[in-house]
């Protein structure tokens, strides 16, 4: 093979991986909720909590109607509870011994979500809301104030 040819196929192979590479990290990072999005999700939730439904990835948003204490018994928790469009309120537990803490949140405040629902009386519980340093499990995250935590 010529050289021209050689150093073609090799610019043609870098900028093929850079590509890819961008890609990924587009798909990785935290897309934005959507009013579509944010209706299959209330839906989604509405059916896992009517069925008593568990380890259910869900993304949607919701309004901080109450800020608990830290739960530190084991792994250390940020936890509070959202109130979703439906009235639906959801706690959500953020593993903060592998994630940040989500700063200056307030009541009021609007938080987008990606994790794990599982089911309780209350209207259920987010966890996984950050990456899993083993990856075994699909990362979650949460947006806060244009600043995602994972």
């Amino acid at each position: 093979m010529n050289r021209r040819l050689a150093l073609f196929i090799s610019l043609v192979l870098i900028l093929g991986g850079y590509t890819a590479f961008t890609r990924y990290r587009q798909q990785s990072q935290a897309p934005p909720a959507t009013a579509d999005r944010q209706e299959q999700t209330d839906a989604l939730l509405a059916r896992a909590f009517a069925d008593k439904l568990s380890n259910l990835q869900v993304e949607g948003r919701g309004v901080v109607d109450t800020i608990l204490p830290d739960d530190s018994d084991g792994s250390r928790h940020q936890r509070f509870i959202l109130r979703l469009a439906t009235g639906r309120t959801l706690l959500v537990a953020h593993n903060i011994d592998l994630a940040p803490r989500l700063e200056a949140l307030g009541r009021g405040d609007e938080v987008d979500f990606a994790g794990e629902y599982e089911w309780n009386p209350r209207g259920g519980v987010l966890h996984w809301t950050h990456h899993d340093p083993e990856g075994r499990h699909p990362a979650g995250w949460l947006r806060h104030n244009s600043r995602t935590y994972r």
